[in-house]
């Protein structure tokens, strides 16, 4: 901190200064208020009148505040300058008057300049060589307001050096500032922008940083204390012994007794406040989010920061953009859910410890608003320090060869929401969505059929001698998870058993490159170069037949949203941390609410959820589940009509689940984030129970509502059609008719009938839709002991039963 300048009149050009003064100095003495006149036409003659004196308009830094959703409970805050401005009526009396009796107490009789303190203090000056100061209260305000509205480093010298001009400049400004001002209003301004060093700035954050207290509740003792600091913060320092001492005496010696003098205090005050002792420490100050108040808070308050650095509005450059958040003043109430935060966390680690290298990824979104609830993880947001690193050397073969450590239990990497060295992680089946929206699209309706084999030939390539490859081609065969995965599916059933045959060929019906732009419309960000070169290459993508099986890069918040944009009715919303931005005037500004657009129709995002209510265990409304399910527990331990999806990766190297209500979408990821090519299997067990666990507490005491139809029936079971009766006919003739009549055949199983053996025995659906699959049940010549069928759940289309 720099010291007050007391020796501006020990120069030549200082004599120069004087000798023009010392005609005014006398009538000074007798008529301080005349002589301000005086002093503008004799001390300096028209080079003083020619100093501008309106102050520029400024604002000091300001303390940025980040509250939870409640708009209550702080997170954590921003700040250059830790200072807060209050009103006067907010400041303790003490204070003020014991800021007046250390640095003017002449304050309240003169008019911007004490001419009888400059007289004095050149008289003594001269004479003694003993330096004393000239400058008022409202001079020194004078001073810090240059400082803080310069606009490039030479005003903030010119504001500060210590020079004759720059007090004659101080001076005109002083005048000036008392005709505009009233005494109040100046010591309101000087409180608020003082320093007291132990970055401390301004009355408000002095008494938290010293004293933990409001301006308001300081005592003499305290006030004494802090008023005797602005003279010289780093001299007067209590936290070191040598500004320990000094700032003792000033306050008992100096600051107290003149308190007394004033009549401000009475003397019993004075003793009993010169025995109560100066402390040797200050509180510590958070700034940003490695200062979150609780540390689970930690990663929804960087997502916060990255969110605000990405905005515009706040800046052309992410300087100007930091600028404004650290010295703004901001009040922002952000979308965090306390209750809903606390739980998730609790949640995971009654799973995975922070100390585990495998990490459950918990994000929520709200549908309709893109508003993010929370963001958790088994972590701690920390930075690890490296002189006496807590961290695991990383799982990651190669970066342990060079002892780099891993992200536990202490990271502030973006695991969740991506960022920065996160690009994301393969999630696997949650993105069968897309193509199912994407299929939705191109009108072709949830009934329709499917003859999912246990290995698809497929048109897209995997290159020669990949795992996936078909033998002795180049030509992508993916299979299913299990053997039982194979038969007539449609969407309903198809994504219920989250059968991969079923949506390889959906999504070649539609067009990968159209999967991949509904994607994109659900908000995934392509954070890897090579994703993000294929999904802007529509040539590309239309040869990225893998993606429906969820082998790009994603995080839980890209998940989480892009599903919330179906319980949203299609209504894609950005992912905003932003419930409401005030500035420090008290404006509300916009930044940060909803921005939405329809990403695709009502009736597509109905349809698609009341498919997506089978993974979960719940009721398809439009059609049939057929007992499918891949967390079948979902629906009875939310309690709430759900609909999502879960996902697994090659060798469960990750496993996902996401699930939401028409109030919140919850995605889970469980994943390595150090090494994606692990040998560890990720459980569904556990990320499952998580987000269940989670949506279910979040959802506590808020309604039931059951998610809307479509006001079309035609989305969900198509244009029927009736299919040729082949009973008897030779399999080559069936599959000719069939074919004919534009339907797909397929040879299906041997069953019981009267048809010669090895003839159609008829077909296993009776109408479907146009393009679907129909199954020719073969004839074995045997009299069925039973005429009625029983197709298999699932295989029959609603309207067709």
């Amino acid at each position: 901190m720099r010291r007050r300048d007391h020796n501006i009149f020990t120069n030549a050009t200082s004599l120069l200064v004087c000798g023009l003064l010392a005609g005014v100095v006398v009538a000074a003495a007798a008529f301080p208020a005349a002589a301000m006149s005086g002093l503008a036409a004799k001390a300096g003659g028209e080079g003083f009148a020619n100093l501008p004196s309106e102050l520029k308009d400024f604002s000091s830094p300001q303390i940025t505040r980040i509250y939870a959703a409640d708009g209550r409970t702080q997170i954590s805050q921003f700040y250059d300058e830790f200072r807060s401005d209050v009103p006067l009526k907010d400041i303790s009396k003490y204070m003020q008057t014991a800021i007046v009796a250390a640095e003017d107490r002449k304050f309240y009789e003169h008019n911007g300049v004490d001419l009888k303190g400059v007289a004095r203090a050149f008289v003594s000056n001269s004479q003694s060589g003993a330096q004393q100061g000239a400058s008022t209260l409202t001079m020194q305000y004078v001073r810090m307001s240059l400082a803080y509205s310069a606009t490039n480093p030479q005003e903030v010298i010119d504001a500060t050096k210590d020079t004759p001009k720059r007090k004659i400049t101080e001076m005109k400004y002083a005048l000036q500032v008392e005709k505009q001002l009233s005494k109040e209003q100046i010591l309101e301004r000087y409180l608020n922008i003082a320093p007291f060093g132990n970055q401390a700035y301004g009355v408000y954050a002095a008494s938290q940083v010293y004293f933990n207290k409001k301006p308001k509740d300081l005592n003499i003792a305290e006030a004494a204390m802090l008023a005797g600091m602005v003279k010289a913060p780093s001299s007067f320092n209590p936290t070191v012994k040598s500004g320990h001492e000094q700032i003792l005496a000033r306050r008992n010696n100096y600051i107290i007794p003149s308190m007394v003098a004033m009549n401000a205090i009475t003397q019993v005050e004075a003793t009993k406040a010169i025995k109560i002792a100066i402390p040797t420490k200050v509180k510590p100050i958070g700034n940003g989010c490695v200062s979150v108040a609780k540390n689970n808070w930690g990663f929804f308050c960087d997502y916060f920061y990255r969110w605000w650095m990405s905005q515009e509005a706040f800046g052309a450059t992410t300087y100007d953009r930091e600028r404004r958040l650290k010295s703004g003043g901001y009040k922002v109430v952000t979308s965090l859910d306390l209750k809903g935060q606390s739980s998730a966390r609790a949640d995971i680690l009654g799973k995975e410890p922070d100390t585990s290298r495998n990490a459950i990824l918990i994000a929520g979104v709200e549908p309709g608003t893109g508003k993010v609830r929370m963001l958790a993880a088994n972590r701690k947001y920390a930075l690890d320090d490296p002189d006496h690193p807590t961290n695991k050397i990383s799982s990651d073969p190669k970066k342990a060869k060079k002892k780099i450590r891993g992200s536990y239990p202490k990271t502030t990497n973006p695991l969740i929401s991506g960022g920065g060295d996160i690009k994301g992680y393969q999630a696997g089946s949650v993105f069968k969505m897309f193509t199912m929206v994407a299929a939705l699209e191109k009108g072709i309706p949830l009934s329709f059929p499917i003859n999912a084999k246990g290995t698809y030939h497929s048109k897209y390539k995997a290159g020669y001698g990949t795992p996936s490859s078909c033998p002795g081609s180049d030509d992508w065969c993916p299979s299913n998870a299990s053997k039982k995965e194979a038969g007539v599916f449609n969407m309903w059933t198809g994504f219920g058993a989250s059968v991969n045959t079923f949506f390889v060929p959906l999504e070649e019906r539609v067009g990968a490159e159209n999967v991949v732009a509904v994607a994109k419309r659900f908000g995934v960000q392509f954070r890897e170069k090579s994703e993000n070169d294929w999904a802007n290459d529509e040539d590309r993508a239309a040869g990225w037949g893998a993606f429906t099986l969820g082998v790009t890069a994603s995080t839980p918040l890209d998940m989480a949203n892009a599903y919330a944009t179906l319980a949203g009715d299609g209504k894609y919303c950005e992912p905003t941390p932003v419930e409401q931005i005030t500035t420090a005037s008290g404006e509300k500004i916009d930044v940060g609410k909803p921005h939405c657009i329809q990403a695709t129709t009502k009736d597509v995002a109905r349809a698609a959820i009341d498919a997506a209510r089978c993974p979960v265990g719940d009721s398809s409304q439009l059609g049939s589940c057929g007992g499918t399910g891949t967390a079948k527990d979902t629906r009875y331990i939310v309690d709430r009509p759900v609909f999502g999806k879960t996902g697994t990766t090659d060798s469960s190297k990750t496993a996902s689940l996401i699930v939401g209500t028409t109030k919140l979408v919850v995605a889970g990821y469980m994943v390595n984030p150090d090494w994606q090519d692990h040998t560890d299997t990720m459980s569904h067990p556990e990320v499952n129970s998580v987000v269940q666990h989670s949506l279910r507490d979040y959802m506590k005491g808020k309604p039931s509502v059951q998610f809307k139809t479509p006001s079309n029936d035609k989305i969900s079971i198509g244009d029927l059609r009736s299919i040729p009766d082949v009973t008897c006919d030779s399999i080559s003739s069936a599959k000719d008719r069939i074919s004919g009549a534009g339907f797909e055949p397929e040879v299906g199983s041997t069953v019981d009938s009267e048809c010669p053996a090895g003839t159609a025995a008829g077909t296993a659906e009776e109408r479907t839709i146009k393009g679907g699959a129909v199954t020719i049940e073969v004839s074995n010549g045997k009299k069925k002991d039973d005429p009625k069928k029983d197709p298999k759940p699932g295989n029959t289309p609603p309207g067709g039963r």
